[in-house]
């Protein structure tokens, strides 16, 4: 029986998508940078900022670090504007698994800050017992860094750990780190990169993850 689930942030518990991809297309300017689609820009997500930047456009390291500070900078902006909604059945799902014991963490590219605050506009504070931001680790998605910092901090083996993600980035961060995995179809991967990614279970609607997850 499962004892806790890794989840990513970002496309599996909400839909940040509209608002990355307007503060990349705003940062992109800002740096008098070169503009790409929504489609290209969309691909990063699940990297840190640091290495996105880089897929982009080629750039120096310190080049990427200025462009992530003036991304974080308009993504305030951006989020006012446009907000960020969980999607359907997150909350409700998180709290039945919650109930059934499980802990709940999550592990993303987010910065650790930004997390805890969409954590604490969800009012899901009291059911996420941790949070693995993107400068909590050293070696960042698709590297088991994320999960075997959070199995280490609650002493748990990686049998006892399912990993939930959009992307072939959240599944093969899972599969690296020795973990079952679910890939969920409504974020920014596509079913079939899931699948190629080698996800153990496929699941089109946030809530279908409660009957996976034994």
């Amino acid at each position: 029986m499962k004892k806790i689930v890794i989840l990513d942030f970002d496309g599996t518990l909400a839909d940040t998508k509209p608002v990355i991809v307007k503060t990349f297309h705003r940062t992109l300017s800002a740096m008098h940078l070169p503009p790409h689609t929504d489609a290209e820009i969309a691909a990063t997500i699940g990297l840190p900022l640091l290495e996105a930047f880089p897929v982009l456009e080629p750039m120096s390291a310190g080049m990427a670090q200025a462009c992530t500070h003036c991304y974080r900078h308009i993504f305030e902006d951006v989020n006012r504007e446009l907000g960020v909604p969980m999607f359907p059945q997150v909350a409700a799902t998180l709290r039945q698994l919650h109930a059934r014991g499980l802990l709940l963490t999550i592990a993303t590219s987010r910065g650790h800050q930004s997390v805890c605050q969409f954590i604490h506009t969800f009012h899901l504070n009291h059911i996420i017992s941790y949070v693995v931001g993107a400068e909590d680790v050293t070696l960042a998605k698709p590297h088991a860094e994320p999960v075997s910092k959070t199995l280490a901090h609650f002493s748990l083996e990686p049998a006892d750990a399912v990993v939930v993600g959009d992307t072939h980035f959240d599944i093969l961060m899972g599969r690296n780190a020795g973990c079952a995995t679910i890939g969920v179809t409504y974020g920014n991967g596509s079913r079939q990169s899931l699948m190629q990614a080698g996800a153990d279970a496929i699941a089109d609607h946030f809530e279908q993850i409660a009957d996976m997850i034994e």
